[in-house]
């Protein structure tokens, strides 16, 4: 993508309603536009970062052995009002009378609707177990929306939800989304520590919260310092085994909440800090399937009523707690896994026809290998062009300049890091490309 046709409208002055790192830098990286309070545009700098995140998600999902559906954002009254959540849900959930006079709801979630979905399908236990999961927006009228997409109104989220015959089942599907959740999030290059949880108005009685360590964090949290060295993608074991010894395993180093912290069972080497909650999952047994008559025939043809679970990742909330987590005084500093680009040309003199030759050849040579990059093509100040480079956080900056080329190199920095190398022009596309 060529600078000069993107639309990315960066400010130079944060805005006076940022109150959060994540919030400000968002605003000023031309990410995201508030349209109403707690409600944001996604520009299309920050919705390739929502897309990268999002994609993450899918994959870890799908190699969970859940299936992706969509559902709507509108439901019907009458499938909460079922389940004895309608009135009890709060004023978070907005309600909206249809030209009919029907009662109608902006889901906050969907534990009903694919209730609804699964009983009017599924009748045998020959059918089970069944995981299904879709990323759709969903909406919490919460009452001061604040610190931008940390607590915003609308919100991009992955939900799904497991349906099992017995206990020993769900507690199955329940261990795979424990295992998925850490994997999603190692993959983004992030550290989330599940913490046992309250499980709030889900319900039910085994819950984790999946926590992000951040100075700028919501919440105090307790962890074991083991958990900073676990390195989940080389230790994690196949979705399709037992996952107990795992789940186990992980489940014994310590990790809590403000509110579930034991200091009697803390370990000696504690670390406390501040965090952000970005998925949360919870095995709540009958609570739906029951009031909402979720039954299949079992092996003896007896009625059966299914255990389920809930799973859910704030999906845009992430992208904004990358950013609390990952970030210094210049601006973003993106993962290379959910970076909108992972490579940024920035041509020093485009009024220059060497300099201009040259990273026109890295743009098409980069661009046919399928590596993500940006060239910032703009006749402006090289002050203006580093600046704008640091704050959106693109992992590597390759800067091309007149007198670099007399000596036959190039720069190449290492956003994450500020490292710069002088390298020449093919050994750092080889560099780049690895």
């Amino acid at each position: 993508m060529r600078m000069s046709q993107f639309f990315l409208p960066t400010l130079k002055e944060t805005p006076a309603e940022a109150q959060v790192v994540s919030h400000r830098l968002m605003l000023r990286a031309g990410m995201i536009r508030q349209t109403s309070a707690g409600i944001y545009a996604w520009l299309p700098l920050g919705w390739r970062v929502l897309q990268k995140v999002a994609q993450i998600v899918r994959e870890e999902q799908d190699r969970a052995g859940a299936q992706e559906m969509l559902m709507p954002t509108i439901q019907s009254a009458d499938l909460w009002k079922q389940s004895g959540r309608y009135e009890a849900y709060g004023k978070e959930m907005l309600r909206i009378t249809d030209r009919h006079d029907r009662e109608m709801l902006y889901g906050p979630t969907n534990e009903e609707m694919i209730t609804d979905i699964f009983k009017t399908f599924v009748k045998s236990y020959k059918d089970l177990p069944k995981n299904l999961y879709h990323i759709q927006w969903k909406f919490r009228d919460e009452i001061r929306p604040r610190f931008g997409l940390m607590r915003g109104r609308e919100f991009l989220m992955k939900d799904n939800y497991s349906f099992d015959l017995d206990v020993e089942g769900a507690k199955l599907s329940y261990r795979r989304m424990f295992l998925a959740y850490l994997r999603t999030f190692a993959r983004m290059g992030i550290k989330a520590i599940p913490m046992r949880a309250d499980t709030g108005p889900i319900g039910g009685d085994l819950s984790h919260e999946f926590i992000i360590l951040a100075e700028t964090g919501e919440s105090q949290v307790f962890c074991d310092r083991r958990w900073l060295e676990l390195d989940v993608l080389a230790e994690a074991p196949a979705p399709d085994s037992d996952l107990k010894e795992f789940f186990d395993r992980y489940t014994s180093i310590y990790a809590a909440t403000e509110e579930m912290h034991d200091a009697a069972k803390a370990p000696a080497d504690l670390v406390t800090a501040r965090g952000i909650e970005v998925g949360h999952i919870f095995y709540f047994g009958k609570k739906y399937s029951q009031p909402m008559e979720a039954i299949v025939a079992g092996p003896d043809g007896q009625p059966v009523t299914v255990e389920m679970g809930s799973y859910g990742i704030g999906v845009s909330r992430v992208v904004a707690a990358i950013i609390e987590a990952s970030h210094d005084e210049q601006g973003i500093i993106w993962p290379e896994p959910v970076a909108p680009f992972k490579l940024a040309i920035v041509n020093l003199k485009v009024d220059d026809a060497e300099c201009s030759r040259v990273c026109e050849d890295l743009y098409a040579r980069l661009s046919g290998a399928k590596v993500e990059v940006l060239y910032d093509d703009r006749n402006e100040r090289p002050g203006a062009k580093f600046a704008d480079m640091d704050l959106i956080g693109v992992p590597w900056q390759l800067t091309v300049g007149p007198r670099g080329l007399k000596a036959g190199v190039v720069e190449l920095k290492r956003r994450a890091t500020g490292e710069k190398f002088e390298l020449s022009v093919e050994d750092a596309l080889a560099r780049v490309m690895a």
